[in-house]
């Protein structure tokens, strides 16, 4: 199983890392043979709420991100957490501090093009940590990823059932980024304490985005 990063050569790696004039930027693509089985990694993960010293590299964001919702099959789209009737509900946004060669920011992450696209420039732990009574991890990672849900896509086709179908594949996609953070080194804890308006105004979510989880990730001391 790929629980780790493929390194690209200097010239692929730099034409990937390089922003686009609409704020998106192109992800090496992901390691799909690791170097830590699943069952190491579930033997050894645990949740790490204060980290060392230190950003993460745009390869490890990438790599995360692919772990959360990458596609893994091209021709029917399916992507590395199960989704009920392939309805794709969740949303990734990545906060970045440090992170080379991004400006810090929100950028939300494309699957189908395994790429990044910024939301919006600055510093915005500090705004996300105002609404998770004091935890303060999640203003000092380097990096806090943020699971989101539109949850009207699965009601299309499962009605009712939609918000329960979401609540469960909200836990699909922290476990891939918990395995995966063990995996390349890193440490995270999954918080679903916080005020949702509130956090939802912080990260200027559109309407019908709810955010549910916030994972944040930063290297173990």
């Amino acid at each position: 199983m790929n629980l780790s990063w493929m390194m690209l050569s200097c010239s692929a790696a730099g034409a990937a890392e390089t922003p686009e004039d609409d704020g998106t930027v192109a992800l090496p693509a992901a390691d799909r043979v690791g170097g830590m089985t699943v069952e190491q990694a579930l033997d050894r993960r645990r949740s790490v709420r204060a980290y060392a010293a230190g950003s993460l590299s745009l390869q490890e964001v990438g790599q995360l991100a692919w772990a959360a919702q990458g596609v893994t099959d091209r021709e029917s789209g399916y992507r590395a957490a199960p989704s009920a009737g392939a309805t794709f509900p969740i949303e990734i946004d990545v906060l970045v501090h440090g992170v080379e060669p991004l400006a810090d920011g929100i950028y939300r992450y494309l699957p189908d093009t395994h790429a990044l696209r910024r939301r919006s420039v600055g510093d915005y732990r500090p705004a996300a940590y105002e609404t998770t009574f004091d935890q303060s991890m999640v203003r000092d990672a380097p990096v806090v990823m943020v699971i989101s849900s539109i949850v009207t896509r699965t009601e299309q086709r499962f009605g009712e059932l939609a918000g329960h179908l979401v609540d469960i594949e909200v836990g699909h996609v922290a476990q891939n980024v918990y395995l995966q953070a063990e995996a390349l080194g890193l440490g995270t804890v999954a918080i679903a304490a916080f005020r949702e308006e509130a956090m939802a105004a912080a990260l200027e979510l559109r309407d019908g985005e709810r955010p549910l989880y916030l994972l944040p990730v930063g290297r173990l001391r």
